[in-house]
């Protein structure tokens, strides 16, 4: 495969992810319709390449250690941190509160494997 086509499926999971969590939910908002979904998870994308990582390894430390052990909660923890502040960049996206956030990070969690576990399934991922 070539690696861009990588990152465009990538870019479109994230995208359906962010789509059915602000369906499913509503204290989540996407403004914009299709162009807004792209946006908004091009801003979450860019946040998770950027910070995501090191949000993951300092609540791993900070927990001593059970962050590491318990890495689905860690992250779904700075999944959902990284939705607040593409909140706060993006005018598309409004998430209510941090609860809301993490139950999206739950649903685009789910979302995601699935997509990736039938993209395999048909061969392109």
């Amino acid at each position: 495969m070539v690696p861009s086509m990588g990152f465009l499926i990538s870019w479109g999971v994230v995208t359906l992810s962010l789509w059915a969590a602000s369906e499913l939910l509503d204290g989540m908002k996407i403004e914009g319709g299709f162009f807004g979904h792209l946006l908004t998870a091009g801003v979450f994308g860019l946040l998770n390449v950027l910070v995501g990582w090191l949000l993951f390894l300092v609540l791993g430390f900070a927990s001593l250690g059970l962050g590491f052990l318990f890495a689905f909660v860690t992250r779904l923890v700075v999944t959902a941190i990284l939705l607040k502040a593409a909140d706060a960049l993006s005018s598309k996206l409004t998430v209510r509160s941090f609860g809301t956030a993490l139950v999206a990070a739950l649903i685009m969690s789910v979302v995601s494997g699935v997509s990736e576990w039938v993209l395999r399934a048909l061969g392109i991922g």
